[in-house]
């Protein structure tokens, strides 16, 4: 009889979730909001109501192998949640204990950047690679490193948070970390969106963006307009690719990867930010590492990337 595993990738914003076979079928999917929840008991009552529909769909609980969790700040040693300064539960979280408790199957849970990682290895643009860097632009930056074929969790379970490596030395705040010019301050959607109110702040220049409350600007509102050809948000753009090579070019340096593979919302953009992103890098690596490292689009569908890499947890 098959059996079946169940993926669950947990954002800042919202959550995600399916039933994958063995082949990485994701069969049946679905989203819920994360923040929303102030209370992790309601998120996981809610999350169990909406997969218990999809299981009875496969033919119930005793056909799923267990539930694998991509969360940021995740510890697959411990399966806690640790501090996370985008979701609303703050402190140490049992989360796969909560969550193995409730649905009375195992429960595997990793870094949400992590999982992303590993379903790109097993079924994206990193199949057959040795040596990748995952970096996932959404909410946050989240990043999984893959060197020698294998995943680096480090010490305790924390390796790669590059999105938290200070890249402007006392530059913009973080508003989950107080920590000061951290690279997920500037290339996340968030930061985009920061970067855009403090270039309209800082001048009277046109823009489209000025039909929109500033303090409600996001990402999307810049893209939009940058694809009409805003200067304003094209200029975002520019200084989001900059930073952001920057920092790649630290990591490539880092860990010689045969390719640095970009995932999220932010990667919708296209050349408005993957233009300056390369020439960036290129122009901040030495000599030997020079245009030899692929930037890479994840061939995944972004639904679905995190919640195959939390699902192949399971199958290890």
């Amino acid at each position: 009889m098959e059996s079946y595993v169940v993926g669950v990738d947990i954002g800042g914003t919202g959550t995600k979730f399916g039933i994958v076979d063995k082949d990485g079928n994701v069969l049946f999917s679905s989203e819920m909001s994360t923040k929303k929840h102030l209370q992790v008991n309601t998120f996981i009552d809610e999350l169990h109501v909406h997969l218990s529909v999809m299981i009875e769909k496969v033919g119930g609980f005793g056909r799923i192998k267990g539930i694998g969790i991509g969360a940021p700040n995740g510890n697959i040693y411990s399966g806690t949640i640790e501090y996370a300064p985008n979701l609303p539960w703050k402190g140490i979280i049992p989360f796969a204990k909560m969550v193995q408790d409730k649905f009375k199957v195992p429960v595997k849970l990793t870094n949400d950047a992590n999982a992303a990682a590993v379903g790109e290895m097993m079924y994206g643009a990193a199949k057959g690679m040795k040596d990748f860097i995952m970096i996932t632009l959404g909410t946050g930056v989240g990043s999984g490193i893959v060197a020698n074929g294998q995943l680096i969790y480090g010490h305790d379970g924390f390796a790669g948070e590059l999105g938290h490596t200070v890249i402007i030395p006392n530059g913009r705040k973080h508003s989950g970390t107080d920590q000061l010019g951290s690279l997920e301050s500037y290339t996340s959607a968030t930061g985009v969106a920061e970067t855009a109110k403090e270039l309209l702040s800082q001048s009277d220049r046109p823009s489209l963006l000025r039909t929109t409350n500033i303090d409600e600007i996001t990402s999307k509102d810049v893209y939009e307009a940058a694809i009409k050809g805003d200067e304003v948000a094209k200029e975002v753009f520019e200084f989001t690719g900059k930073i952001l090579g920057i920092a790649l070019a630290n990591f490539v340096m880092f860990s010689n990867p045969e390719s640095i593979i970009l995932f999220g919302g932010l990667t919708r953009a296209g050349d408005l930010i993957l233009k300056p992103t390369r020439e960036s890098m290129e122009s901040n690596l030495i000599e030997i590492f020079q245009n030899k490292v692929k930037i890479l689009i994840s061939h995944l569908k972004e639904s679905d990337a995190a919640i195959l890499g939390a699902s192949a947890l399971m199958w290890e």
